[in-house]
C-alpha cells in the first residue's frame, strides 16, 4: 500500500467511524481489500451528502459568523459536481473524500456513468423534486440509493458489463431507500418534504402537505404498506444477485438486507403507531440478523425475477424527463 493510499484509507475509516457506527461495524464482515474500498466509497458519499445538506458527518456543521450564510442548493450541487469531476479526471481535489473516489476508480470497475447516476440524486434534491407517481418514487430511490448499490457491487468486483447482477445490486439500494421513506414520513414532513407519490396520497384523500395530520394517519397506513410491499420485492431480487458474490461479501450484503428490511417490516407491523417514535433495530436484533444472514449466505436462494422497474428501466425513464 502506498503512503498516499494509506492516508486516504485512514481518512475514509475516520469518516465512516464518525458518520455511521452501524455501517462501520458491518464493514468488518468484508475481507480487508473490500472493506477499505467500502470505506473509500463511503467517504465520497458522506462528503457529497454533507455538502448538499451543509452538515458535518450528518450533523449540524459548526459555522463562524463570517461563514454563517447558507449557500443555495444549486451552488452546493455545483461544488459537488466540480470536485467529483476533478476526481474522475484523476486530478488532486484538495479533499481526501473526493480523492478517495479517484483512488476507487483506479482500483475497481466503477465507471463515470455510475457516478453520474448518484449525482443525479443530489440534483433531484437540489431542485426540491417530489414524486407524482410510483415510477417517480422508484426513480428517486434509484438515484439516491440504488445507484450507490451499483457502485458497491463494482467495489466488490462485479464487472461493469454484468448487467443483471448490477441491476440486482441496485434493487437492494432501492429496497433500502423505500425503508427510509416509510420510516421517515414524519421527519421528512417536518422538513417540508414527502417522498410518497402524490397519486397515492390523492387516492387516499390526503391533501398535499397534510400527510402527518392526526386525522389522516389511518388513511396513510395502507399507502405505507404499498411501499413496504415494493421494498420486499426489491429485496427478494437483490438476494439473487448477492448469491453471485464471494462468501464474505454475500454475508455482509444479506446482513444489511435483513437489517434494513427489518425497518420496513417493523413500520408495517406498527401501522398507525409507526411514527410515535423513530423505528430502530436494536443491537441485539442486529446481531441476530447477522447470524441468520451467515446461515442464509450458505444456501442457494430461490429464483426471483427482477421487478418491472429496475436499474436499466429507471435510467431510461430518467433520460426522458
Amino acid at each position: 500500500m502506498t503512503s498516499e493510499r494509506a492516508a486516504l484509507v485512514a481518512a475514509a475509516h475516520e469518516s465512516i467511524r464518525r458518520g455511521s457506527k452501524s455501517f462501520a461495524a458491518a464493514s468488518r464482515l468484508f475481507d480487508r481489500t473490500t472493506r477499505e474500498r467500502v470505506w473509500l466509497l463511503y467517504a465520497w458519499c458522506r462528503a457529497c451528502d454533507d455538502i448538499a445538506d451543509e452538515q458535518d458527518h450528518g450533523h449540524a456543521a459548526r459555522t463562524s459568523p463570517a461563514s454563517a450564510a447558507r449557500l443555495d442548493p444549486e451552488a452546493r450541487l455545483a461544488t459537488i459536481r466540480a470536485l467529483t469531476e476533478l476526481a474522475m479526471a484523476g486530478e488532486e481535489t484538495g479533499s481526501p473524500a473526493f480523492d478517495a473516489l479517484a483512488q476507487l476508480m483506479r482500483e475497481t470497475p466503477v465507471t463515470r456513468a455510475m457516478v453520474e447516476d448518484v449525482l443525479a440524486g443530489f440534483a433531484l434534491d437540489a431542485a426540491d423534486w417530489r414524486p407524482r407517481s410510483e415510477a417517480d418514487m422508484l426513480r428517486y430511490c434509484f438515484h439516491v440509493a440504488g445507484a450507490v448499490g451499483v457502485m458497491m457491487a463494482a467495489v466488490m468486483g462485479v464487472p461493469a458489463d454484468d448487467e443483471d447482477t448490477l441491476d440486482r445490486a441496485c434493487d437492494l439500494g432501492i429496497a433500502f431507500q423505500l425503508a427510509n421513506i416509510v420510516r421517515d414520513v414524519w421527519e421528512d414532513d417536518a422538513n417540508g418534504r414527502c417522498y410518497l407519490p402524490v397519486e397515492w396520497l390523492a387516492e387516499a384523500d390526503i391533501p398535499p402537505g397534510e400527510v402527518t395530520k392526526p386525522h389522516y394517519r389511518h388513511a396513510l397506513v395502507p399507502q405505507v404498506a404499498r411501499a413496504c410491499a415494493l421494498a420486499r420485492q426489491y429485496e427478494a431480487s437483490a438476494r439473487v444477485g448477492a448469491a453471485r458474490l464471494a462468501f464474505r461479501q454475500r454475508w455482509a450484503v444479506l446482513s444489511a438486507a435483513r437489517i434494513y428490511g427489518g425497518i420496513a417490516r417493523e413500520v408495517e407491523r406498527l401501522g398507525a403507531h409507526a411514527w410515535d417514535h423513530r423505528v430502530v433495530i436494536g443491537k441485539g436484533r442486529k446481531l441476530s440478523m447477522v447470524a441468520t444472514a451467515f446461515v442464509e449466505a450458505r444456501r442457494t436462494p430461490r429464483a426471483v425475477s427482477r421487478p418491472a422497474l429496475s436499474r436499466r428501466e429507471l435510467a431510461s425513464i430518467a433520460k426522458r424527463r
